[in-house]
């Protein structure tokens, strides 16, 4: 296929055919095993250069069926929680399998203990109340810290600094629990912190001197420690260099051993999402299409973040002759994804793709509106494409109430 659009989104799409493109149904997500891949080496290469380790936040993408993909350059996954957790045991049973959850449910953490080799405790209290059953089964154990140093602009959402937070555990709560607890200590073998989003390493390096302002007297006796996730380290133009002398000053200097959790970095611009033009119509002096794609059921983050996707081949508004606004066919007035410019207009039956689809996307979808759940595709290093899922009525209606099993 030839691609006109040179953005790092649709980088892979060389490999992808015109023939393939239109006998995919619509709307699909399209994983690029080629790209998650360039991925791999990138993280892998980092790896070998400082001696940290690199997990995968399977909360950004958590499609197992690319995992084997992905096993020979991380170290292990991450969850948020007990299916994760589980996830990442029954696909990576060789790897490490760190877990953290904001809070633990008493009548699911010992199943979690069957998982999980690293359990990361949110708060001084859900540590003593759990750290003991995992100290005892042979777990290592970690504290989530708030360095309360915030880096992010735009993001508030996803800021864990933000004042009122309830992630992670300030130096002052801490204090605190150890005065009633003071056996705390000595169930720590580790420290995480997870601060940034979708950022360069400068943020990190702020972010670390922040770390040892607040927390370094207690690095010294930690086995490890984690920086989180956050980190675009497969962004083109992402400072490398920093990164990793980051991570081996703290290495040498607390003789810690470093883990980096990203999600995104993992399957950045490694996928796309397909879809079809059902109508166009116009109000007033605004053009719109509607696709049979909804930002609200298949990109959330579209709406939640909220960000507008690289769409192939088109625009900023106004950059093109047509500027046309994309929307999704559910009833919801906001399910739009943004504004875009093209060549010429758009014509009912058209094909659009958006870029950097494999994140944030299938494992955040719903059926609002009774919406379908689009099928999972995979492009194969050779441009053949294999169908991973296909979803219809029942994955909607099991969801609602009783289903019988058959």
């Amino acid at each position: 296929m030839q691609v006109r659009d040179s953005r790092p989104p649709f980088a892979g799409l060389t490999n992808l055919s015109e023939k393939v493109l239109h006998s995919l149904p619509t709307p699909c997500y399209l994983l690029d095993e080629a790209q998650l891949r360039r991925n791999g080496e990138i993280l892998l290469g980092v790896q070998q250069r400082t001696g940290c380790k690199i997990l995968l936040a399977q909360k950004a993408f958590s499609n197992f069926d690319l995992y084997p993909v992905l096993a020979p350059y991380l170290a292990g996954t991450e969850a948020s929680g007990l299916y994760e957790s589980r996830l990442g045991k029954e696909e990576l049973p060789d790897k490490e399998n760190h877990v953290f959850c904001a809070a633990y449910r008493a009548d699911e953490f010992a199943e979690l203990l069957q998982y999980a080799d690293h359990i990361v405790f949110n708060s001084p209290r859900q540590l003593a109340r759990f750290g003991a059953a995992a100290k005892a089964a042979g777990k290592s154990l970690g504290l989530r810290i708030n360095p309360e140093c915030s880096t992010q602009e735009g993001h508030e959402i996803y800021d864990p600094c933000a004042p009122g937070s309830r992630l992670g555990t300030t130096r002052a709560q801490w204090n605190a629990a150890v005065q009633e607890h003071p056996e705390l200590p000595a169930l720590l073998d580790g420290l995480h912190f997870h601060t940034l989003c979708e950022q360069d390493s400068d943020a990190l390096a702020q972010t670390l001197h922040a770390v040892e302002a607040g927390f370094g007297d207690l690095l010294p006796q930690m086995k490890w420690l984690n920086f989180g996730g956050g980190h675009h380290i497969t962004r083109p133009g992402y400072n490398l260099q920093t990164l990793e002398t980051c991570i081996v000053r703290m290495q040498q200097t607390y003789g810690v051993q470093v883990y980096l959790e990203p999600g995104e970095a993992w399957a950045l611009n490694a996928g796309y999402l397909v879809t079809t033009v059902l109508d166009t119509l116009q109000n007033g002096e605004t053009s719109l299409a509607i696709l049979d794609m909804s930002a609200a059921c298949h990109t959330p983050d579209v709406i939640e973040m909220p960000y507008r996707p690289p769409l192939l081949d088109a625009g900023e508004p106004g950059e093109k002759r047509c500027t046309i606004r994309l929307g999704g066919p559910t009833c919801l007035a906001g399910d739009v994804i943004g504004d875009y410019s093209f060549d010429a207009p758009l014509a009912e039956g058209d094909r659009l793709l958006f870029g950097d689809m494999a994140i944030y996307s299938t494992c955040k979808n719903n059926t609002f509106n009774g919406m379908p759940l689009p099928d999972i595709w995979v492009l194969h290093e050779d441009g053949t494409p294999e169908q991973l899922a296909r979803f219809g009525y029942a994955d909607f209606k099991m969801r609602l109430g009783r289903f019988p099993t058959r």
